[in-house]
């Protein structure tokens, strides 16, 4: 069974408090085992939008929060003229609107012009997958990691294209290596944890990545449910 969260990447410019996570659209893709269902992990606030007074150094660039804060800074040069800005937003309200085929005439349109921000790929291969063109879409995630390799969005979007696909293992190289970089980037790593206890066969590296999202996010009580689940089986 499948169902889907849908939701949008807003900016190029990428701030994330690591549990307060960036605006993107996620489709979830809800596996079955021992009748329980996985739903993807989504993503569920703003980033904040480029500010043209902003003095950036050139080219993408990622960095840890000041501070010792968990959370990491996007920030993609060159950005985004107003009227770029202008369509990528109406591409973002088509989207909504699931109107896909409209967005991806737009979004294309926002690459010509922009053709180094990351944020209009996703969002492209998004519409794509949404429009079950799954070609196109990792065409456009493989662009986006070109521009930001191991980019945390990007790379978990691929990694369910890749599951949905029954590439496994390859989906698990993309989680594992976004989690390199960004080892506190919960939405790949509760999905790292499905994609190894329900399409791997790997319980011990499913328990692994469950009990770091929830020691990470203690709220969530249905991920407790599955370690309880995992501990049993694998301590028979």
């Amino acid at each position: 069974m499948k169902s889907t969260n849908v939701k949008f990447l807003r900016w190029p410019v990428v701030r994330i408090p690591l549990l307060c996570l960036i605006l993107v659209c996620v489709t979830v893709l809800v596996g079955c085992t021992a009748g329980r269902q996985r739903g993807s992990e989504s993503l569920d606030n703003d980033a904040p939008s480029l500010s043209a007074e902003t003095a950036l150094p050139t080219g993408p660039v990622v960095e840890l929060l000041p501070g010792g804060r968990q959370g990491f800074i996007i920030r993609e040069i060159p950005g985004m003229d107003a009227g770029s800005r202008r369509d990528f937003e109406n591409a973002i309200v088509m989207m909504h609107e699931q109107d896909y085929e409209k967005a991806i005439g737009l979004l294309e349109q926002v690459i010509e012009r922009s053709p180094g921000v990351s944020a209009p790929y996703i969002n492209l291969a998004i519409a794509y997958k949404q429009i079950e063109k799954p070609e196109q879409a990792e065409k456009h995630l493989k662009t986006a990691l070109k521009l930001i390799p191991e980019h945390p969005v990007a790379s978990n979007e691929y990694g369910l294209l890749l599951r949905q696909a029954g590439r496994f293992d390859e989906a698990r190289l993309i989680y594992e290596k976004t989690l390199e970089t960004f080892p506190d980037y919960q939405p790949a790593r509760r999905n790292l944890g499905i994609l190894c206890e329900l399409y791997l066969n790997d319980p011990v590296c499913a328990l692994a990545q469950y009990e770091m999202y929830s020691e990470a996010k203690p709220s969530d009580e249905q991920v407790k449910i599955w370690i309880a689940d995992l501990r049993i089986r694998i301590a028979k």
